[in-house]
């Protein structure tokens, strides 16, 4: 086993060709979303005030890292955001579904920089790789 592979399964962070393939599939959720906002003829405004609300999850780090990577990981996963278009659809909820393209847009955009879910270990550590100084809180 080489050095890499044993950080590798040690972090449980994927890394190489698939790493770069699940950046690239953020870059292009974060630009569909984007595109598919403006084609909706969404505000702006709403979209630049709700593009970093998902962020305020980092405040549950205050309460340490297991907690702040549950409540992180709850607000980058696709799952709500998805939940959340599919019932604006349902209801055909203008608002619901600005809302969940927006926020799809945030993780895909998170996604593409690197930050992906996190582990209890702490902030740094991620489904993406290690991200930040090599001490992380």
């Amino acid at each position: 086993m080489t050095e890499t592979t044993t950080a590798t399964e040690a972090t449980g962070a994927v890394t190489g060709g698939l790493r770069i393939m699940l950046r690239l599939e953020g870059l292009t959720l974060f630009i569909g979303m984007t595109l598919l906002y403006a084609v909706w003829g969404g505000s702006w405004w709403v979209y630049v005030i709700l593009f970093f609300a998902p962020d305020l999850s980092f405040l549950a780090y205050l309460s340490g890292p297991k907690f702040g990577a549950m409540i992180y990981n709850a607000a980058h996963s696709y799952m709500a955001p998805m939940a959340l278009m599919t019932t604006g659809f349902a209801t055909a909820s203008p608002l619901t579904l600005s809302i969940a393209m927006i926020w799809l847009a945030h993780i895909g955009f998170d996604r593409a920089l690197g930050y992906g879910l996190k582990y209890s270990a702490g902030f740094g550590f991620t489904h993406l790789g290690r991200i930040g100084k090599a001490t992380s809180f």
